[in-house]
């Protein structure tokens, strides 16, 4: 497997995340952190060790491939908090693009997760406030 491939297949399906781990790609459906966070919560161990291609990472989502063990990561977006979080774990991260935020989906201010997030040192400070988050969202 090489990250092209699962950047590819990304592209291709149209899905939010692409993720390798042991034989085969999952794609993954859903907005924001929220496939992520599902992952950690209910199969960790899809996580750890994996490699995942995403659309746009910001601070949140490196926080919770952080959290899992992700071994690499490529992100057709990254904000540079993100990368800052990620400069203090083992996550191998490459990027298309850097922007200085995450933009909410209305184009309005910044992404929610993000400015949430905006504090934390870490990637375990990080984790329990998206918890919380996504635990709020309306179920669909």
């Amino acid at each position: 497997m090489t990250m092209e491939t699962l950047v590819e297949a990304l592209v291709k399906s149209g899905s939010s995340l692409a993720l390798w781990h042991g034989d085969e790609i999952e794609l993954l459906e859903g907005r924001g952190v929220k496939p992520l966070y599902s992952l950690l919560v209910s199969q960790p161990e899809k996580l750890r060790g994996a490699w995942i291609a995403d659309k746009v990472v910001g601070k949140g989502a490196a926080a919770l491939m952080i959290a899992g063990g992700v071994e690499r990561v490529h992100a057709l977006v990254v904000s540079r908090a993100a990368l800052d979080l990620f400069a203090g774990s083992q996550v191998e991260v490459t990027f298309d693009a850097e922007v200085p935020h995450i933009i909410n989906r209305s184009g309005t201010g910044f992404c929610p997760v993000e400015t949430l997030c905006a504090s934390c040192a870490t990637a375990g400070e990080c984790v329990p406030l998206i918890a919380r988050f996504v635990e709020s969202l309306p179920t669909r």
